[in-house]
């Protein structure tokens, strides 16, 4: 049986058990205590946190998010540091009014539907052994199968589908998950592992402001889920810009093109494409289309998710019209090999 220890998480003064293989952060969102974080795989930083007593295994922690004078002050990453006695942690506990965090459990999900949606684009529906509660925008992690691996998807149901997972899969060549496995041999009826729900980038209720969405790939996976949950539980405007190169890289269009005939007054979608020239589309990079057609973002609140050149771009255009980063809650893409690199602040690795 595996040794375990005990995590004390100040300033709560919580106390729960932590395997000595566990990553602490996973042991504090399974005992519902939501510390802050993103990538969980050791390379944003987002779960930088003190260590006030006791010894760690740092981990697989990049340089980059954690460096080696860190350390020496007694900082780790919390996604991917371990116990090694019991440990006292200085937890920057998350809590937003009207928001519930939802505990991360483990699942097994059954294949139902892998269908190519767009340029190297695939479409998996999963339908769970249990339901899952999970805000909108949240996103699961799923074994990659022999490789010890694991790799992050936004969900893009929404909570009122808790049987079923919609993801949206982009193939990267030589990629680990998508390349070796999910484009190679994933088929109808095999079953995934999979946990969750992770992730800080949601549907934020208790801002009433209008929306501005934000997609840029497969970015529009966690955007569709807070689209259609909006539509369907609240009563914001929603404009959705969704940029891609060509007409071939987009999807779902039917869909929300339906959706906005359905709510004339309450929902506009903007695809743009940057490589193509098209009728119902806008031509440039989304950020473009962004600079040219809104007057202002002042009195709105924005939902940026996509990748990271493209968010940083957004997040610049939004506030030159007016719209402050505390209005901006933003998800960036990447994939494994931006960890070699060094990608500090991106938060989801899906390659």
């Amino acid at each position: 049986m595996t040794e375990a220890y005990r995590i004390t998480v100040e300033p709560l003064g919580t106390e729960i058990e932590c395997r000595a293989d566990q990553p602490i952060l996973d042991a504090c969102l399974r005992a519902g205590i939501w510390l802050p974080h993103a990538c969980t795989h050791g390379t944003c930083g987002t779960c930088k946190a003190e260590v006030l007593d006791g010894e760690v295994d740092f981990g697989a922690a990049s340089s980059f998010a954690l460096m080696d004078f860190e350390r020496d002050e007694g900082k780790a990453l919390l996604c991917v540091a371990t116990p090694r006695s019991d440990v006292t942690i200085d937890g920057d506990v998350e809590v937003e009014e009207g928001i519930t965090m939802h505990p991360v459990s483990d699942f097994t999900g059954t294949v139902v539907e892998l269908s190519d949606i767009a340029e190297e684009t695939r479409r998996l529906i999963l339908d769970l052994d249990h339901d899952i509660a999970f805000n909108p925008g949240q996103y699961v992690s799923i074994q990659v199968p022999g490789s010890g691996q694991t790799r992050t998807y936004s969900m893009a149901n929404t909570p009122a589908e808790p049987g079923r997972l919609e993801l949206h899969i982009r193939r990267t060549p030589g990629g680990l998950a998508s390349d070796g496995w999910i484009f190679k041999n994933l088929a109808a009826g095999d079953q995934v592992a999979l946990s969750g729900p992770y992730g800080r980038f949601f549907f934020h209720a208790s801002r009433p402001e209008p929306m501005i969405m934000v997609a840029g790939g497969t970015g529009l996976a966690p955007i569709k889920s807070i689209v259609r949950h909006v539509l369907a539980e609240s009563g914001q405007h929603v404009t959705l810009y969704v940029g891609a190169r060509t007409v071939r890289h987009l999807y779902d269009e039917e869909f929300f093109r339906e959706l906005q005939g359905r709510h004339p007054d309450r929902f506009v979608y903007r695809p743009c494409l940057s490589e193509q020239e098209a009728d119902g589309y806008a031509s440039g990079m989304v950020t473009d289309v962004l600079e040219a057609g809104l007057a202002t973002a002042a009195g709105c609140v924005a939902y940026v998710c996509g990748p990271p050149p493209m968010v940083d771009a957004t997040l610049k255009t939004l506030m030159r019209k007016r719209l402050f980063p505390r209005d901006i809650f933003r998800e960036d893409f990447f994939d494994a090999r931006d960890k070699a690199a060094g990608g500090v602040r991106s938060p989801l690795l899906k390659r």
